[in-house]
């Protein structure tokens, strides 16, 4: 009997418990419903749940879902093709890329002085042809002395350090204790990994006899991936830098940019005497790029200035094969960075340019709308 009495006192707490917690529900909800500016942002938040894609997919009967379900399976196999695409595509870049080596290489002897061209060669016709004439009438009026300077000019003198110069991208790297070195820089080539490797390219910087290292050639090898993602097959947009890998510079005695040697100053705590010690510290220099910052293995994750730094890198290998190398001569003389240049201000100003007209649009509909108060001024605009 005293259980079954303890059991009652137990089930009566319980419903007294209930119906007060239903009470302060309702007191709560009269009080937001009596509560303009809590009912407006309750509203809100439903009308921008209701809004939202995956909310308004999961209102779809299961039948529907089911469908949709059916057509991201066949996405995922559209990226697979796609990505098939872009491995073909990458064949394609290396055969043509025997077609304009022997290109390639008869401006290398043009620059470096290993050959000059013929008149047939050497013939240009561009569109400022009467202000060459005129220039060149100048020039023949020229002393003899400074015609015998010419004749002495071996090549196209600092062809690609120039490139460096004119290029904002590559002369944000370059210091003024690397300049020199630049100066002997003779070449840049792209090769494309061979069929059946994986999918990646080097840049070959070629160098002349210099006093600073003993490599003839420094090589920078990007991997790249072109294959969807496993957990997240619809974020493919074709073939991506995932990787890359310098050299070892060879720097000759005294002359590595990459470091600097610094004093600092040790006081011993208990003599109180005090050494002078040496150390070496890493210095900016372009030719960090040879020595890039790895990819963790392991899926461990970069910090932000890192992972900042190597898709910069990535930036710059792509830019040096797809722009620099394929049409250096206009970058050399200027032409590429100007059309570069105009293309970015057309891009500005069609943005402007929308977006007068779409001002011009909301002015028109205010002004047409009798609803509207006609007494706010009409470059007033509500917030």
């Amino acid at each position: 009997m005293a259980d079954n009495s303890k059991t009652e006192d137990t089930a009566s707490d319980s419903l007294e418990a209930a119906k007060n917690a239903s009470n302060k529900k309702e007191k709560l909800a009269d009080q937001v419903m009596q509560n303009p500016q809590a009912l407006a942002a309750l509203q809100e938040r439903l009308d921008n749940t209701a809004l939202t894609p995956s909310s308004y997919i999961d209102t779809f009967p299961k039948a529907v879902i089911r469908r949709i379900d059916a057509l991201k399976k066949l996405q995922v196999k559209c990226a697979h093709i796609e990505a098939k695409f872009y491995e073909e595509v990458h064949d394609l870049e290396r055969k043509y890329a025997a077609l304009y080596q022997p290109l390639f290489d008869k401006r290398r002897e043009f620059i470096n002085g290993e050959a000059e061209p013929t008149d047939a060669e050497a013939e240009w016709h561009s569109e400022n042809e009467e202000e060459e004439k005129l220039a060149g009438d100048l020039k023949n009026a020229m002393v003899i002395e400074e015609k015998a300077e010419e004749t002495n000019v071996k090549g196209i003198p600092d062809f690609w350090f120039t490139i460096f110069r004119n290029v904002d991208m590559l002369s944000e790297l370059v210091q003024e204790y690397d300049e020199p070195i630049l100066k002997h820089l003779q070449d840049i080539k792209v090769k494309f990994s061979e069929p059946g490797q994986p999918m990646s390219f080097s840049l070959e910087f070629h160098f002349g006899p210099n006093d600073y290292f003993s490599n003839s050639v420094l090589t920078k090898t990007y991997k790249m991936k072109s294959e969807p993602d496993k957990t997240d097959p619809f974020s493919f947009e074709g073939p991506e830098i995932v990787d890359c890998e310098g050299c070892t510079i060879d720097w000759k005695k005294g002359k590595n940019v990459t470091v600097k040697t610094i004093k600092k100053k040790q006081k011993h705590k208990g003599r109180g005497t005090v050494r002078t010690i040496t150390k070496q510290v890493p210095n900016d220099s372009f030719f960090n790029f040879f020595s890039p910052i790895k990819v963790s293995g392991d899926g461990e994750s970069l910090d932000e200035d890192s992972e900042y730094t190597l898709a910069a890198d990535f930036e710059i290998g792509h830019f040096f094969r797809e722009r620099i190398v394929p049409r250096a001569v206009l970058y050399f003389t200027g032409e590429a960075i100007e059309d570069d240049d105009n293309f970015e201000e057309d891009e500005e100003g069609e943005e402007e340019e929308l977006e007068g007209e779409e001002e011009g649009e909301e002015e028109e509909d205010a002004e047409g709308d009798p609803k509207k108060d006609s007494s706010q001024p009409a470059e007033c605009k509500q917030q």
